[in-house]
């Protein structure tokens, strides 16, 4: 027969599990906005680089590729 105290232990432990699986998730979930951050920025590098590309602007260029350096 089980007791009240083997309920509340049972819960006790579950609720433990659960509160340790919400901090992996909140990590995760940190380390994955970082990422899309990082993303984002080298998306805007990328387009940066792409239109004075297209039209010869050798300065707009060495601009772009001197800001992406200094972001690392």
């Amino acid at each position: 027969m089980k007791t009240w105290l083997d309920r509340l232990d049972r819960s006790s432990a579950r609720v433990e599990a659960l509160e340790e699986r919400v901090r992996v998730l909140e990590h995760d979930l940190a380390e994955l906005r970082r990422h899309n951050l990082r993303l984002a920025e080298l998306t805007d590098v990328v387009e940066q680089l792409l239109v004075p590309m297209a039209s010869r602007d050798d300065a707009a260029i060495a601009a772009a590729i001197e800001k992406f350096t200094k972001s690392l």
